[in-house]
């Protein structure tokens, strides 16, 4: 790693956003070993990510990814950073089946898990899937079943190439702030769910740098997705909002009614169980809202009341 760089970020100095787009080319070409990656990654867990090298990062892997041309249809992504230290089930990976089920189109874009039991990768591989960046293979998904899954590494070197240094480390990094920043296929919208009010704030700021239409979500318990187990808010495009679950007409959930499970097996039955509608009312209940606030998302002039209705009849 170039030392100048390296040295301005282990003395807790930020770098500019032309200087961290060059460190994550550089990452993406090799060029930087495995203790020279876990340092850069250090670095972001003992302090904030400022907005100028977020975007630098960004730019630097949109520019070096394999390109995904599906905008004819629109494509809403729905993913959360991870890194809540929560396990819960796949929420995000449920609600984007759920709202392909309602008939919009939905572009996924997920990553073996680092911080949870079962990353959106996991689950989707568990039931049989072969991952491919063929655009035509993504574009015959779509078509028919109204949902097509980009396994994040498939699609950029420096994914691929940092994914043994972010396992073995086990805990959320900086990447897990990007990853939802560069979805390959560029979706015209996007729910994302953040683990605490200052990246919402930061992500916000971000998008709105894009020509995105967008909703950042964050439960104030520390979710990074609607759990209803508490209050949570949502940034939009156009608007902010703290909702309440007894407002939406839904149930108090706990802790423990989110468990993801110790094994992949037991996140698989999960999932499965959801989207069979088979899963506990408090399961349901949190797919549906995460599933409701990205239709209203796409369907502006709809109120959340009727969102909910449709992530319902999906489910049901």
């Amino acid at each position: 790693m170039e030392n100048n760089i390296l040295n301005k970020l282990l003395q807790n100095e930020t770098i500019s956003e032309n200087e961290a787009k060059i460190v994550l080319l550089k990452v993406s070409k090799g060029e930087y070993n495995e203790s020279q990656i876990a340092s850069l990654i250090t670095v972001f867990l003992m302090r904030n990510i400022t907005i100028e090298e977020l975007l630098g990062f960004r730019d630097a892997l949109l520019e070096t990814r394999k390109k995904v041309n599906l905008e004819e249809f629109n494509p809403i992504d729905i993913v959360g950073t991870g890194g809540d230290n929560k396990n819960t089930f796949n929420i995000s990976t449920c609600s984007s089946f759920v709202v392909a089920g309602a008939g919009y189109n939905v572009v996924k874009h997920g990553n073996y898990g680092t911080t949870s039991t079962s990353g959106a990768s996991n689950v989707i591989e568990n039931h049989g899937i072969k991952f491919t960046s063929d655009n035509n293979k993504l574009r015959q998904s779509i078509e028919k079943c109204g949902i097509a899954y980009l396994h994040a590494p498939l699609f950029n070197d420096a994914l691929k190439i940092v994914a043994p240094t972010r396992k073995a480390i086990g805990i959320r990094s900086f990447f897990n702030i990007l990853g939802p920043l560069v979805n390959p296929a560029t979706p015209k919208y996007q729910l994302l769910g953040v683990y605490n009010l200052p990246l919402l704030r930061l992500y916000s700021y971000a998008y709105q740098q894009s020509n995105q239409k967008y909703a950042v979500v964050h439960s104030l318990d520390g979710y990074d997705e609607i759990s209803l187990t508490s209050q949570f808010k949502i940034a939009m495009t156009n608007y902010e909002a703290i909702y309440s679950p007894a407002e939406l007409g839904f149930e108090i959930a706990k802790e423990s009614d989110l468990f993801g499970g110790t094994t992949q097996k037991e996140a698989t039955k999960i999932f499965d169980n959801v989207l069979e509608d088979k899963a506990t009312i408090y399961q349901k209940n949190c797919v549906i809202a995460n599933s409701a606030f990205a239709i209203k998302l796409i369907e502006e002039n709809k109120s959340i009341e009727e969102c909910i209705n449709i992530a319902r009849e999906s489910i049901e």
